[in-house]
């Protein structure tokens, strides 16, 4: 057995006791990009039907919950491979040495920005997941009551100043700039770019693509605070119903879920019931 077992080893060099952390650096990778970056891209999309109003919302969040197979699609595409990144992640994290002091090239800036931005991204998620989804299990919060959270948390201010809009806008770029600057990472250390060209042009499109994640993400949050739609055209997200324009005045007089929004227009003037006199 022992003797088979080192020929097997021989015959497999990729999984010697010495190719374990390049396997697990791999792994680690493999999992930030391919379900992790791809879902971050398919929330915030769909987080963005907000702008359109809050049945929209609703009905969006209705839609995800009767997908097939909902539970083991977020433990296989979400759960798992956020772990596996994240206890990978820490390890190298805590294993790396900074010196970006010393050596302040573009180079170094993006390695540490890179674990920085992971310590942000990992405190907003488990905010966001205590905000929505604990409150989900503990209070059974369906679509209205994410929506209804979402603008009343994030349009409430402290001393004038709206600091649950601006935890969630560093938060989205703390995403935006690990997704983009991961990917970069993970063409190259995969092999698919090679020379500096192909290395510059990569940079221009994983940049570009941290541009649009934000863009989309702080834009619905910035809704979600004022009611503005500040980085695309209002016409392109025109809610069903003109009361549903402004979502921290939509929650002024939120119905339960499913219900109708009653009318914000002017109310008619009040006619007595006495009998006219002639």
């Amino acid at each position: 057995m022992t003797q088979s077992a080192s020929a097997a080893s021989i015959s497999n060099p990729l999984f010697e006791k010495s190719k374990r952390p390049f396997l697990w650096r791999k792994l680690f990778s493999l999992c930030g990009v391919m379900p992790i970056a791809g879902y971050t891209a398919f929330h915030l999309w769909e987080n963005a039907k907000a702008l359109q109003g809050r049945q929209q919302f609703i009905d969006m969040v209705g839609d995800i919950g009767k997908m097939p197979y909902l539970t083991a699609l977020e433990i296989c595409v979400i759960i798992v491979p956020i772990c596996i990144h994240a206890t990978i992640g820490t390890k190298i994290l805590l294993d790396a040495r900074y010196n970006v002091g010393a050596y302040s090239y573009s180079g170094n800036w993006s390695f540490t920005l890179q674990r920085l931005t992971a310590l942000l991204v990992a405190a907003f998620l488990i905010y966001h997941l205590w905000e929505l989804r604990v409150q989900k299990l503990i209070v059974g919060m369906d679509g209205g009551g994410f929506y209804d959270t979402l603008c009343r948390n994030m349009s409430s201010t402290v001393s004038g100043v709206p600091i649950i809009a601006l935890v969630y806008i560093l938060g989205i770029g703390a995403v935006a700039f690990h997704l983009a600057n991961g990917l970069w990472g993970f063409l190259f250390s995969w092999g698919i770019t090679v020379s500096r060209r192909s290395q510059r042009l990569s940079a221009s499109l994983a940049g570009l693509i941290g541009l649009l994640v934000f863009l989309l993400g702080a834009n619905t949050a910035v809704y979600f605070a004022t009611g503005s739609k500040i980085f695309v055209p209002s016409e392109w997200f025109t809610p069903t119903k003109p009361h549903l324009e402004g979502c921290p005045a939509s929650v002024l007089n939120a119905p339960p879920a499913g219900d109708p929004m009653p009318s914000l227009s002017a109310p008619k003037p009040a006619t007595s019931s006495a009998p006219a006199t002639r």
